[in-house]
């Protein structure tokens, strides 16, 4: 039997003298692996509500300061998912320095750690609360304290700013397990130091009732202004990005400044790998299918195993990984390499440019689906692992996995070859590596083949709209030959024409893509971008699942943020469900506390009419079929408001050359008025911009010429 080596975890520890209970983040105790019971937790605030949440209790655990060797046991502690504190308001030796009274133990508080607080001691931890020295000032300055876990000032941090709040006692403190003698399993014996940190955010009222008044954004993306980092970001790609002998696409990690000398993260890697292969051991089928994906990962090429003498290379970095399956694909797994993990204050993401916003609009893609009577659908297979990482530097991207799959044996070092889905970085290569392929293509491909690269892929799915079978015909296989020069796979196709379908082979195409016989067969239904596309009608439509939630604030935000409509076809209805929970947050309604009993009814209401959206379709083609030739395209957009909202919709006129008009909505959006009070004539103001800026966003996006637009308000000029 063998002692394990105490684990320690640098992190922020609050002195709370209004609590009882010690609390530690549950990332800070993963990190220690300190084991505890499962317990319910029933937390009250001062507003007298309470709360039950699952937790661990943990025994055992004993803290020092940052520049102390003495231990401090605490009490039986409870973890928590967060724990809110700013740490930005955490005392630092600058903060001393700001005061005359304080510049005597500036030398004496440990300069800001890249960790986060992570520790809340409660007032049953007397020896942590015991001042040992006291520093004052004049009156209503700040006081520095010491305590056995060090010096900490209690006040605001600044005489020249505001902070507007103050943290109270806090210190730069070591957690540590104490564990008892067990068997271990081959592992480093070294003692364990790194830190953990974490994101912290809460969501307020403001929060919500900004986003109620705001929804997919209209304003025409600003092209040509690139920050100095996407400056360096393009210009990096440009200069390293080049094609394989194989085909492939290679490109650099583009790191913000050269590449970086991070520190050897191994250890953690190995901890997280351990929580993984708990997971594994539990699951079997989620065993199975995360064997599968890195079995056909490193059979593809796109991970090795790391040769003997290529172990010790530096710089290096690990990456953690787990799997998550897609709600919308029961099955398929899709395993997430975490570049944002931390070691020592630092993360992969932290060194690496995400680039300018490449990506189409969402918005503009699906109106462009729209132009024409024949749809196209597609899908780039595995888009990120298509483009290649330049190789000196795919040791920043090492992971740990076991050969075959073994779980009994040790594990290997592998590195990635390809792009990772998970990099702040590989979106933006991704786009480039696209839009360089067409660049590429210019010349030898059909200019609609070209821009339906550049213009008609949101992400890796694309969508298109063309006049006749034949038409779309040419650009299926044209758009599948020029994708195959970068070794990238169009596949998953579904067309509403059969004449398209019945060309495309068939493991090329999305599954019941053949099946489009109503008489027969349940309609064919296809997720557009996140929007329903019933392929066998060719419309529109809204399949809503009402899944039982709280009658809270909590559960009608859920509720209302559940239905997807980028374009605005059902936003009068949605604008009801955002204005009642505008009125929750008016009201102050705390986030799991019952819907008042005037708002009950109107949401009950709002509930039932949410089911009905089953019965809305919306024509996909903005032409009937029968529509003889356009010679005029006109957009009218009608704008209004009220005390309670406003909005636009916007209206495409067509006009043959027999003189036949058909009119079809584009889009349209509604917004709840602002929170702070508007007069009417502001408001229709408000709603009018809204017109000007989806005509602007229209004007680029439909790619029509010579399109008139006519802008009708309710707003009377006096």
């Amino acid at each position: 039997m063998m002692k394990e080596p105490d684990r320690e975890t640098l992190v922020y520890a609050l002195l709370d003298t209004q609590s009882d209970t010690t609390f530690i983040l549950e990332e800070a105790a993963d990190s220690l692996n300190a084991k505890g019971e499962q317990v319910k937790l029933k937390l009250s605030t001062m507003a007298s509500t309470n709360k039950v949440v699952a937790c661990q209790r943990i025994s055992g655990l004993q803290v020092r300061g940052f520049n102390s060797e003495k231990k401090i046991t605490l009490p039986t502690t409870y973890t928590r998912k967060f724990i809110p504190a700013n740490r930005d308001h955490i005392p630092t030796p600058e903060t001393a320095m700001a005061w005359p009274h304080l510049e005597q133990i500036a030398d004496k508080i440990a300069p800001r750690q890249g960790c986060d607080v992570g520790l809340l001691i409660g007032y049953n931890c007397s020896q942590a609360l015991l001042p040992r020295d006291v520093v004052c000032g004049e009156e209503n300055q700040p006081f520095a304290q010491r305590t056995d876990l060090g010096w900490s000032i209690i006040g605001h941090g600044s005489p020249y700013v505001d902070c507007g709040d103050t943290i109270g006692v806090s210190h730069q403190v070591i957690t540590r397990q104490v564990t008892p003698e067990l068997q271990l399993p081959s592992s480093p014996k070294q003692e364990v130091h790194y830190v953990c940190r974490t994101q912290i955010k809460e969501v307020i009222s403001s929060d919500i009732i900004k986003a109620l008044e705001c929804d997919f954004n209209e304003r025409v993306a600003e092209d040509n202004h690139f920050s100095q980092d996407d400056l360096q970001f393009l210009s990096k790609l440009k200069q390293g990005i080049k094609h394989k002998e194989d085909g492939h696409i290679e490109m650099p990690l583009p790191f913000k400044r050269e590449r970086p000398s991070l520190p050897d993260n191994m250890v953690c890697a190995i901890h997280r790998l351990k929580h993984l292969e708990r997971k594994l051991r539990r699951n079997s089928r989620y065993y199975q299918d995360y064997k599968t994906f890195m079995e056909e990962t490193i059979a593809r090429g796109d991970a090795e195993k790391i040769p003997k003498a290529d172990l010790h290379k530096h710089p290096v970095w690990y990456i953690p990984h787990h799997g998550v399956y897609h709600p919308q694909k029961p099955g398929k797994i899709r395993i997430v390499f975490d570049c944002s993990a931390r070691f020592q204050g630092t993360s992969l993401n932290d060194h690496l440019l995400t680039g300018p916003e490449l990506t189409n609009s969402l918005v503009g893609v699906l109106c462009r689906f729209r132009k024409e009577r024949v749809a196209i659908m597609c899908d780039i297979e595995r888009m990120f692992h298509q483009f290649h990482v330049r190789a000196e530097d795919q040791d920043y991207l090492r992971f740990l996995w076991w050969e075959n799959g073994d779980l009994e044996a040790q594990p290997a070092v592998y590195r990635m070859r390809v792009h990772l889905f998970g990099a702040a970085s590989s979106p933006g290569c991704a786009n480039y590596g696209l839009k360089h392929l067409a660049a590429m293509a210019r010349g030898n491909f059909s200019e609609a083949s070209v821009r339906f690269i550049e213009r008609n892929f949101y992400v890796d799915d694309g969508l298109t709209s063309v006049s006749t079978e034949a038409k779309g015909i040419q650009l299926v296989n044209e758009a599948r030959e020029l994708y195959n020069t970068g070794n990238l796979r169009l596949h998953k196709f579904i067309s509403n024409s059969k004449q398209v379908l019945s060309l495309i082979p068939k493991e090329e195409c999305a599954g019941g893509a053949n099946n489009l016989d109503m008489a027969l067969h349940e309609p064919h239904m296809e997720r557009a971008l996140g929007v329903q596309w019933c392929v066998t009608s060719d419309d529109f439509q809204f399949r809503v699942v009402v899944k039982e939630k709280p009658m809270s604030r909590r559960g009608v935000l859920s509720t209302v943020a559940s239905v997807f409509d980028p374009l605005g076809f059902v936003a009068p209805f949605i604008l009801l469900g955002k204005k009642i929970l505008q009125q929750m947050c008016h009201e102050r309604v705390s986030w799991d506390d019952p819907l008042p009993d005037h708002l009950l009814p109107q949401w009950e209401s709002w509930l039932r009419g949410l089911q009905d959206l089953a019965t809305i379709k919306v024509q996909r083609c903005y032409l009937p079929g029968s529509f003889g030739k356009v010679v005029k395209h006109e957009l009218h957009h009608f704008s209004d408001a009220s005390a309670s909202g406003y909005g636009e919709c916007s209206y495409l006129r067509v006009i043959s050359a027999s003189g036949e008009v058909h009119c079809s909505l584009v889009m349209g959006k509604a917004r709840v008025a602002p929170s702070k009070v508007t007069t009417i004539p502001r408001l229709e103001l408000s709603a009018a911009v809204v017109a000007v800026r989806t005509s602007d966003m229209l004007q680029r996006e439909l790619e029509m010429e010579g399109l008139q637009e006519y802008f009708w308000t309710g707003f009377m000029f006096l």
